[in-house]
């Protein structure tokens, strides 16, 4: 049987072998010490933290737009709902709001840049996805949606009105007036307030004043400029307010403001004087109420025309004040039965002494004339009487001061 041959490593191979093992080490042990100080950047990362799990890299600040309201996939959203966003680290926002089958539905940003109103009410019982595009800080697009639901239709509805009619061409005094079905409690009147948008052309400053719970008016700071173009708007389609009643539909007028057409009477000369786009062009003889049914000194407007109508105070519990009398050319100037109006049985008198219940008697010829000129808010100044006109008695809009008109805005006026 043959003898087993065994390989053995001559002395010197075997030097050589464990020196360069030993080299090897060393190298790693370098590496490992190279490695080991306390900066977070050079520790050791093979991708997964202490739970094995992948670890997301950080992309640096967060960039975009986001949707606060109405908040993700809620639902029984009113209709009127308007978008509210906020940015971080990016600018120039824009909205996008499409219902479930895709239809684009328009709006625009608010003044302050931190909201979006579509341009109506939105479909009940429909869903919408918002989405919030922005530029980044480094300058490149981002984008973010959520989706809501809005609400059933209501049942419970209150219908919002305009007293003047499309395309009506009215007095510089006319105050824009809206009418509600149901009193407006007052902690949602300054929300009503938000969706009454008034566009004049030429622009003038203005405000809106509640006048009561179910009447709101707006007039500039001072008389309209003749000509004005006015286009107001109600959105207030699906707005709450109150009790749970909801705005019934959006409603939008456009108008007209006509020649600067305004009257002031002097009680102290009993004469009317007519002032047309600024220049002086009748004065007018008057015979104002008697000392027993003064007429009320302040400024009013046109409320009302009628070509023929009859007086009638038959119910006057002081038999010295009942009568009923065909009158012509009548001008309503106050709920509590101030007018202009045509007296030919006055006109001996008219300039010189006051005989009538309280109205502004002019002659025929010149309450024919009157009511030719005038338009439903033109203005009257009636100066030196006995009584001052009282608020509410009327369209008494002009007969405060702008400080006073203020007062009556449900939201506090900036200028």
């Amino acid at each position: 049987m043959a003898a087993m041959r065994t390989h053995r490593r001559t002395p010197s191979r075997q030097a050589a072998w464990r020196a360069l093992c030993a080299a090897a080490l060393a190298g790693t042990l370098a590496l490992l010490t190279a490695c080991s100080d306390d900066s977070p950047s050079a520790q050791w990362n093979d991708g997964k933290n202490g739970s094995g799990q992948e670890q997301q890299q950080d992309s640096g600040p967060k960039q975009g737009g986001t949707v606060t309201s109405p908040a993700a996939d809620a639902t029984d959203v009113p209709a009127s709902t308007e978008i509210a966003f906020q940015l971080e680290n990016a600018s120039n926002p824009s909205i996008e709001l499409k219902s479930e089958s895709g239809e684009t539905v328009e709006g625009a940003l608010q003044e302050d840049g931190k909201s979006w109103l579509p341009g109506g009410a939105l479909d009940y019982g429909t869903k919408y996805t918002v989405t919030v595009n922005a530029t980044g800080a480094d300058g490149k697009p981002t984008s973010n949606s959520s989706s809501f639901t809005t609400m059933a239709k209501p049942t419970k509805v209150v219908r919002v009105s305009s007293f003047l009619g499309e395309n009506q061409v009215v007095g510089v005094g006319m105050p824009l007036i809206v009418r509600f079905g149901r009193a407006v409690p007052e902690d949602f009147r300054d929300d009503v307030q938000r969706r009454l948008f008034v566009q004049a052309t030429p622009q003038q400053e203005g405000i809106w004043h509640w006048t009561s719970p179910t009447e709101v008016h707006y007039r500039p700071k001072t008389f309209w400029q003749a000509g004005t173009k006015i286009s107001y708007r109600m959105q207030t389609g699906g707005l709450p307010m109150g009790d749970g009643y909801f705005g019934r539909a959006d409603v939008s007028v456009d108008v007209k403001i006509g020649p600067s057409f305004i009257m002031t009477v002097d009680n102290k000369t009993k004469k009317m004087t007519v002032t047309k786009d600024g220049k002086v062009i009748k004065t007018i003889p008057v015979s104002l109420g008697k000392k027993s049914t003064p007429s009320a000194s302040g400024t009013m407007v046109v409320i009302e025309k009628q070509r023929k109508t009859v007086f009638d105070t038959m119910d006057d519990p002081n038999p010295a004040n009942r009568y009923r009398t065909p009158i012509d050319y009548a001008q309503r100037l106050t709920w509590s039965g101030q007018f202009i109006h045509a007296a030919p049985w006055s006109e001996g008198v008219q300039g010189r002494t006051n005989v009538s219940h309280g109205c502004v008697n002019v002659s025929m010829a010149m309450g024919a004339w009157l009511f030719g000129q005038t338009r439903i808010g033109d203005p009257i100044t009636v100066k030196g009487t006995e009584e001052k006109l009282e608020n509410g008695n009327g369209w008494t809009d002009w007969n405060m001061s702008w400080d006073q008109y203020m007062k009556g805005s449900a939201i506090p006026y900036n200028g």
